[in-house]
């Protein structure tokens, strides 16, 4: 498929996804959610690509959400709300979870994250932002009702966070270092380090057997949905179905043998 609203580039086992409509601050259209739903798919079908990096152009935006001007153009509606019975939720094309995609993502955020960016963060793995990125949702300030994005953000933040965000809409925002203390993201930081430290940490997942971080991240995101004990029970079938894929794909006695093991420490 040809993508228009979007770039994407495939190398050393990463797909790195770039939004890439900046005139309009990438927020994102139809076409950008029909592009999302072909490109999930083909990811998860591609075993030769083991993590992605979710990404946006430069400038003020990471993403703004949906494109009001281009959604109320004939022909351009995002979400079919005269058709009571055929509403459909955006995010189930633009999420990976939600098009049973299991590759690690590692959201690289600069500038705002507002509205249905937060279809994006809500099924990332991974969240690390610049730091002059800011985070909001603007639904209630425009008299919306906000309840699929945040309801989904539940997930990463505390709910008292995510309901003064979506409360307070255009009023305020969540800069980067209020974001990492309340679990929006895990790190932070320059503008210029960005995209590099968004691929370093791909580089690092991508090495690793990708039958192990595939059926980590489809075993841990399923379990959400789950009672406790429902969820630990699947999650032993995962190991017993995934590790005899994935111990055959690493070296594990030379692993082990390594004396000079090289680690970071958060």
């Amino acid at each position: 498929m040809h993508y228009e609203t979007i770039l994407v580039d495939v190398a050393d086992h990463i797909a790195t996804i770039t939004l890439n409509r900046p005139d309009a601050m990438n927020s994102f259209t139809k076409q950008m959610m029909d592009e999302f739903e072909h490109l999930w798919k083909w990811i998860g079908r591609e075993d030769d690509i083991h993590c992605c990096v979710l990404r946006a152009t430069p400038g003020k935006a990471w993403c703004t959400g949906v494109d009001v001007k281009e959604s109320q153009k004939p022909g351009g509606t995002v979400v079919d709300l005269a058709n009571i019975w055929h509403c459909e939720d955006p995010g189930n094309y633009l999420g990976p979870k939600s098009m049973n995609c299991w590759k690690p993502i590692i959201a690289a955020v600069h500038g705002m994250a507002a509205g249905g960016a937060f279809y994006w963060l809500n099924e990332s793995d991974i969240i690390i932002c610049s730091e002059e990125a800011t985070f909001f949702d603007p639904h209630v300030t425009y008299g919306m009702t906000s309840a699929l994005e945040p309801i989904g953000m539940t997930y990463h933040m505390p709910l008292h966070d995510v309901l003064r965000m979506v409360l307070l809409g255009n009023d305020e925002r969540i800069g980067a270092g209020t974001a990492l203390r309340i679990g929006l993201v895990s790190e932070i930081t320059t503008l210029n380090d960005l995209w590099p430290r968004a691929h370093e940490l791909a580089t690092a997942i991508a090495a690793k057997p990708p039958a192990a971080t595939a059926g980590s991240v489809k075993a841990i995101w399923e379990s959400l949905d789950l009672p406790r004990s429902v969820a630990l029970q699947q999650g032993l079938k995962y190991c017993q179905i995934g590790n005899p894929v994935g111990v055959p794909q690493v070296n594990r006695t030379a692993l082990m043998a390594d004396k000079a093991k090289k680690f970071t420490v958060r």
